[in-house]
């Protein structure tokens, strides 16, 4: 409970280090620890780092792709702390209730064995803690070694240093939607691209058809690369997600973002020379729009979400990322229409507020839109408000 958390949140940051056990480990960095002392079980989120995270399912069922070696965090993590006797701090507390803070083993941060293992970049969020130039250190130890998530790094030059925060950039690039889960998961493609993968998927068809595969030559593993038959009875760059047993296997479809399971005699090796073009598909988050917690609510949004991109082009900018996820908003290129302010405008979505100076006239704009929609009641607001005056204030809804 979010607002439980807030009122806690002071005695733990009096407390110090706090000593604790985990008893669930969810990714690299998201753990459940419980409080002898406080006589609680909390969920804690590591702070100073990013961590690659792991595949999960989203709320309609499909699968969310892992980042490269999510896995691999959260193995490390599993394998230090799970069951065993750990020391945490507590620093902040997100808007969900989740715990911010470090965690030690024995006295080691796990944050910095994370960085140290290149299984975690560090956050901005780190520069005001004691532990910011071992952590940076770290990283640059990581990225000079080339080890696990630094293996391709390069060091770029940089040719603009000027960031002027305070107004905000509009670089809009013209993108076709090609999968919809929900705002926050849907996947493009770049307008301009589609000739080449059009071009791509023909050369792709016509190297498998003059060169079978001999029946059970490929094994597939998850995370290869792999050629698979889609519905359409053509064939598809796709990654491997998981497998079901012997005879069936989950894939994403790398150029478009949709997934799908299917029987391993529709899924083949993909020619090497198919695997070098990087994935087409992109997938994006909606700025400045949260979900309701209603299942039912959650369910009319997504679905007038769906109806409203899908296969449509539109204008999309970056706005921000959080956790490696890229934030962005879309626009209609004729009607010039805002789709996560008119998700807003008609009761679908709420407003998820941000303090950055270069999102006040947006936010300003966006909350304007929910007022209407509240004294309109129109679709989560048509019994009156969904929100209490404290979760109104710090933009929780009701539980």
């Amino acid at each position: 409970d979010a607002s439980k958390a807030k009122q806690f949140l002071p005695s733990l940051q009096r407390a110090g280090r706090i000593s604790g056990i985990v008893e669930f480990v969810a990714s690299g960095s998201r753990l459940r620890v419980y409080l002898p002392k406080e006589t609680c079980l909390i969920t804690l989120l590591l702070a100073g780092i990013e961590c690659p995270r792991m595949q999960s399912t989203g709320n309609q069922g499909h699968m969310i792709t892992g980042e490269p070696y999510g896995e691999e965090a959260y193995n490390f993590t599993r394998e230090h702390c799970l069951q065993k006797d750990v020391e945490i701090e507590v620093s902040a507390c997100d808007r969900v209730g989740n715990f911010i803070g470090w965690l030690f083993i024995d006295d080691l941060n796990l944050s910095l064995s994370l960085v140290k293992e290149g299984l975690s970049g560090v956050h901005f969020s780190a520069e005001k803690s004691p532990f910011y130039s071992q952590l940076i250190m770290a990283e640059e130890s990581a990225k000079t070694s080339k080890i696990k998530i630094w293996a391709n790094f390069e060091e770029t030059k940089t040719v603009e240093v000027v960031d002027d925060t305070s107004e905000r950039q509009c670089k809009y690039e013209k993108v076709v939607i090609t999968e919809v889960e929900g705002p926050q998961c849907f996947w493009v493609q770049h307008a301009d691209s589609g000739t080449e993968i059009e071009q791509m998927m023909e050369r792709l068809r016509t190297n498998l058809a003059d060169n079978p595969p001999v029946p059970g030559s490929f094994t597939p593993r998850r995370g290869e690369l792999c050629a698979a038959l889609f519905t359409d009875n053509n064939w598809y760059r796709a990654r491997v997600l998981k497998t079901s047993g012997p005879k069936e296997i989950t894939v994403l479809y790398i150029d478009f973002g949709n997934i799908e399971v299917l029987p391993i005699s529709k899924i083949r090796a993909l020619p090497r020379d198919f695997a070098s073009m990087k994935p087409q598909a992109v997938e994006y988050n909606l700025a400045l729009v949260r979900e309701p917690n209603d299942e039912e609510m959650k369910y009319d949004l997504n679905a007038v979400f769906k109806n409203k991109i899908l296969n449509n082009m539109f204008l999309l900018n970056k706005e921000y990322k959080i956790n490696n996820q890229e934030f962005v908003t879309l626009t209609n290129p004729e009607s010039k229409e805002d789709i996560g302010r008119a998700l807003i405008a008609e009761g679908l979505a709420l407003v998820d507020k941000r303090n950055e100076k270069r999102f006040q006239k947006m936010v300003k704009d966006y909350l304007g839109a929910q007022d209407t929609a509240k004294k309109n009641r129109l679709n989560m607001w048509r019994y009156g408000d969904i929100t209490e005056d404290d979760a109104k204030e710090f933009g929780y809804p009701t539980k």
